[in-house]
């Protein structure tokens, strides 16, 4: 089988890509080139087949796509990013599915298409009583949000034969300071993915008979549902950055919540690893805590507490007495 994987070096698309890969699939990668993107691209050099483009550019999603069995389309402009610059991230998101549409229609026989989408576009979920189910009704809040919904309802409507894969938090190994970890609350609930079960699941679905016209939430089980306490503080404190003070926490209920994966735990098998396996992961890539990773960390810590608004304005308050 040819697979099409679409954001191919992004965090879930070099998941997929392994796992394709591993099933002895024929894999086409497309991306755009960045340094980032080319370093990564060299783990597939002889294994796959590499393809530079513009999701934007409808030339070079034709080229891409012609002669695949399936698309797997992954990529997309995700926060903080998407809500920054939110006119570049729908010319991406919306757009480049858009010419994904377009192109496959022109094709026959027309390949099968699995959008990637996120839980996320339930909105805030806190308040009522968990799991959430694929058949909720969606609450897009953000740019983001409002971008994948509008990605879902256009495949809907194509007359192509699709998958839409809702995925959890699917956490990078690679960890990056984001400041948008401050201000979710600490109670609330959220749900985890390992990024390696998150590329399982979508290689699965790439030779299942049975996902075709499905949504399916895309979530790490009963054994990866956290509080945000749980989740955020653990991380840091294996990272040696430390645990922060409940203090530089703000109040924005976590999206998403806890999920039913039911369905589609039993028609992909993905959920194999747990959130004690990411932390291993993440450890081997910092690599041995050694006096300069420690020394690093600590000087991260700092960094990532002073682009706290809560923390800032705790201290303020506690000068003034």
């Amino acid at each position: 089988m040819k697979v099409l994987v679409t954001g191919a070096f992004g965090n879930i698309g070099t998941n997929v890509v392994r796992s394709l890969l591993e099933q002895g699939q024929k894999v086409r990668c497309f991306d755009v080139k960045t340094e980032t993107s080319e370093a990564k691209a060299k783990e597939f050099i002889g294994k796959a087949e590499l393809c530079w483009g513009d999701i934007r550019n409808a030339e070079d999603v034709a080229a891409a796509v012609k002669g695949q069995d399936v698309i797997a389309h992954l990529a997309a402009i995700i926060p903080i990013q998407s809500e920054i610059k939110p006119d570049w991230a729908r010319e991406i998101n919306v757009g480049g599915t858009t010419n994904i549409i377009n192109e496959l229609k022109k094709l026959k026989p027309c390949p099968k298409l699995i959008f990637a989408s996120s839980t996320t576009v339930f909105g805030n979920t806190q308040d009522k009583k968990p799991p959430v189910r694929v058949f909720d009704p969606v609450n897009p809040t953000s740019n983001y949000t409002r971008q994948k919904v509008e990605c879902e309802n256009l495949i809907k409507e194509s007359g192509l034969t699709w998958c839409i894969m809702r995925f959890a938090n699917v956490a990078s190994i690679e960890f990056t300071p984001n400041p948008m970890l401050f201000y979710i609350a600490l109670d609330s609930r959220m749900e985890f993915v390992h990024t390696k079960d998150a590329g399982i699941a979508v290689a699965n679905a790439a030779k299942s008979e049975k996902v075709w016209g499905k949504i399916l939430l895309i979530g790490g089980g009963a054994k990866n549902q956290f509080r945000y306490r749980d989740y955020i503080q653990r991380s840091l404190d294996a990272m040696g950055i430390g645990k922060f003070p409940e203090e530089a926490f703000g109040n924005l209920p976590a999206t998403p919540d806890w999920i039913d994966t039911s369905e589609s735990q039993a028609l992909l098998n993905y959920q194999h690893r747990t959130f004690d396996d990411f932390i291993k992961d993440r450890l081997a890539w910092l690599g041995p805590k050694t006096d300069e990773l420690m020394a690093r960390q600590a000087k991260l810590r700092k960094e990532l507490l002073d682009q706290s608004p809560y923390y800032k304005a705790f201290l303020e308050k506690q000068q003034k007495g």
